[in-house]
C-alpha cells in the first residue's frame, strides 16, 4: 500500500504546489458540507455509507449473504458475550472514519471502545475488527478504499467473506498494512484480535456446522 510520503512526492516540489493545496482545501470543505447533509438526511431504514464525498446506498442482499452474516454474528456475539470481551454489532452500525463513514457487515469493539458506547450512540468509533461479506456491488470497495482506509486507521483485523464461493480471507494489521494470513474454504479460522475465538470455516456458510460450533462455544 502506497504511503503518504510517496503519494505526495509528485507534487511536493512542483511550482503548482499552492494551486494543488487550494484545490484540495476546496474539495475538503465541499466534502464536509456534503457529509453534514448526509448525517441530516440518512434514515434508520437505509443501509447507506459516505465514501469519497459520495453517498452510497446499498441494494438488498441475497439470501446467501444474509446467511453468512447471520451465522458469523451468532458465533461472534455468543463468544464475545460469554467471555465479556467487548461488543459485536452488524449491518446498521455507522462507523465514523476521518474522511468516510461505513456500515460494515460485522464489527467488533474491544473493551475500551465498547465502554464508550451509549444507548443513543448513532456514530460509532473505528472498530478493532471488521468483517465485510462480498456482493457484486461491494467487492471493489471492500478490496479497495475500505481495505486501505481500515488499515490506515488501525482496524487490527479484517475478514472478507465470499459467500458465493464459501471462502474467507483473513488479514491482520502489521506495520500499517494488512498481511494476508489465510484464504481458504476449509480449515480453522482463528481470530488474532478476539482472543480465543476459533471456528471451522464451514461454520460461516453451513447451518449444521454453525449449530455444532455454537454448541461447542456454549459447552
Amino acid at each position: 500500500m502506497q504511503n503518504l510520503e510517496a503519494l505526495l512526492e509528485p507534487i511536493r516540489h512542483s511550482p503548482r504546489l499552492l494551486e494543488a493545496v487550494e484545490l484540495l482545501n476546496r474539495q475538503v470543505q465541499n466534502e464536509q458540507q456534503r457529509r453534514q447533509r448526509f448525517y441530516q438526511e440518512m434514515t434508520e431504514e437505509q443501509k447507506v455509507e459516505f465514501i469519497d464525498g459520495d453517498v452510497v446506498l446499498h441494494s438488498p442482499a441475497r439470501n446467501r449473504h444474509l446467511d453468512a452474516t447471520g451465522f458469523l454474528v451468532r458465533l461472534l456475539s455468543t463468544f464475545v458475550d460469554i467471555h465479556k470481551l467487548g461488543t459485536v454489532r452488524s449491518e446498521k452500525c455507522l462507523c465514523v472514519f476521518p474522511r468516510n463513514d461505513y456500515e460494515p457487515d460485522i464489527v467488533f469493539f474491544g473493551p475500551e471502545k465498547a465502554a464508550t458506547l451509549k444507548p443513543d450512540t448513532l456514530k460509532f468509533p473505528v472498530p478493532d475488527f471488521i468483517v465485510e461479506v462480498l456482493s457484486d456491488s461491494t467487492e471493489a470497495r471492500a478490496r479497495g478504499v475500505k481495505l486501505e482506509d481500515y488499515a490506515a486507521n488501525g482496524v487490527r483485523e479484517y475478514w472478507i467473506i465470499d459467500s458465493e464461493h464459501g471462502a474467507v480471507e483473513q488479514r491482520l494489521l502489521r506495520d500499517g498494512d494488512y498481511e494476508l494470513l489465510m484464504k481458504s474454504s476449509s480449515g480453522t479460522l482463528k481470530s488474532q484480535v478476539i482472543e480465543g475465538f476459533a471456528i471451522p470455516v464451514e461454520a460461516v456458510f453451513d447451518e449444521a456446522a454453525n449449530l455444532e460450533t455454537l454448541k461447542s462455544l456454549l459447552s
